[in-house]
């Protein structure tokens, strides 16, 4: 009897409850196909708009990504977790957040926003918000007041042409700040605040030249695909956890190069690929991965890497990549076995 109620029950249930990822909602199809009806009345008692999906076991989470919207829905002062993007929304009127001060998350890339139809204080009273997505858009500059406690900033693939001091004033928080394919000529020295700062991407802009004052506690610089012809006096001095630069597809010389530019500590990797450089810069024997093709490279100097060879004294360079250069694999010396013992890839 207890095996004839058990089965009785087992086919009553849908086949979602029964057999579901319980993470499916985050990446299947819509949450709402995962419910019965019962379920999904429940979350529409509790104020979930009916072009949205309002998962009951993650009732801070609102997915709205993917709808065809074309103006904001309806934001319950519970949400924590608000997934827009994926739609074509245009505006963002001031009132359209003002209960939803609960904000954690607002995701709203690969929409139409324009700057002149985002409020001035949208953003202001959402005290809790830590990541900001808007890459995707129309955005002609960076909206106003944003909140201080922004951790993760995407506005990447815009048209902002600058950034003011006053954009990202007191953002103390800020690790991640996306801003590359956008139209920037110069950002002065609008980024030197941003104390925790740790990912910079500015690639694909209309920088001339490499920006001053750069937050000093970066670990990621991103700078491709610029039109970057040369570069400071003590370039990468200022910074104490600097570990990844990225500077492929500007128009880099040899003489735009200060001597020893690249020759710091701490340094794992470094793109100069798709650039003018004649000769190879001369690196730290700390860098792992080195990138140098498609440039106008002559000679393999093997000074460069190391500029005394012998037991203790080597490059612990791993990936050094000079195809598509003015030299060929007859050009490295027969000693370069000693200076770059531990290179698995060299590329030629």
């Amino acid at each position: 009897m207890r095996l004839v109620i058990a089965f009785l029950l087992s086919a009553l249930l849908p086949v979602s409850l029964s057999r579901r990822d319980p993470l499916g909602w985050l990446y299947g199809p819509r949450a709402q196909s995962y419910y019965p009806a019962s379920l999904r009345a429940d979350a529409s008692a509790a104020e979930c708009p009916e072009e949205c999906d309002c998962p009951p076991s993650f009732p801070v989470a609102m997915y709205c990504d993917g709808r065809g919207l074309t103006a904001m829905p309806t934001i319950s002062s519970r949400i924590k977790y608000l997934y827009l993007q994926n739609n074509a929304i245009t505006a963002i009127p001031d009132a359209t957040l003002a209960n939803a001060t609960s904000l954690v998350w607002l995701m709203m890339h690969h929409n139409q926003l324009a700057s002149d139809a985002i409020g001035k204080e949208v953003f202001s009273k959402l005290g809790t918000l830590e990541r900001l997505y808007l890459q995707h858009n129309n955005l002609s500059s960076i909206p106003p007041s944003l909140p201080r406690t922004l951790r993760d900033l995407r506005i990447d693939h815009n048209k902002i042409e600058k950034v003011t001091p006053a954009d990202l004033e007191g953002m103390d928080n800020l690790t991640i700040l996306y801003l590359h394919d956008n139209a920037l000529t110069d950002i002065g020295s609008s980024l030197k605040p941003l104390k925790s700062l740790t990912l910079l991407d500015i690639s694909g802009n209309k920088l001339t030249k490499v920006p001053d004052g750069l937050p000093e506690h970066l670990h990621q610089l991103y700078l491709e695909s610029n039109s970057i012809d040369s570069l400071p006096d003590g370039f990468l001095g200022g910074f104490t956890q600097l570990q990844y630069v990225r500077m492929a597809h500007n128009q880099l010389t040899d003489k735009g190069i200060p001597p020893h530019a690249f020759n710091v500590t701490g340094l794992v990797e470094l793109d100069l690929s798709f650039n003018k450089l004649e000769r190879i810069p001369t690196v730290s024997s700390t860098l792992q991965h080195l990138y140098l093709q498609a440039n106008q490279i002559k000679e393999f100097t093997l000074g460069s890497f190391c500029g005394v060879v012998d037991v203790t004294n080597f490059s612990k360079l791993r990936t050094l990549r000079l195809e598509g250069n003015e030299i060929s694999r007859e050009d490295i010396p027969s000693e370069s076995t000693l200076c770059l013992r531990q290179a698995s890839t060299i590329e030629i």
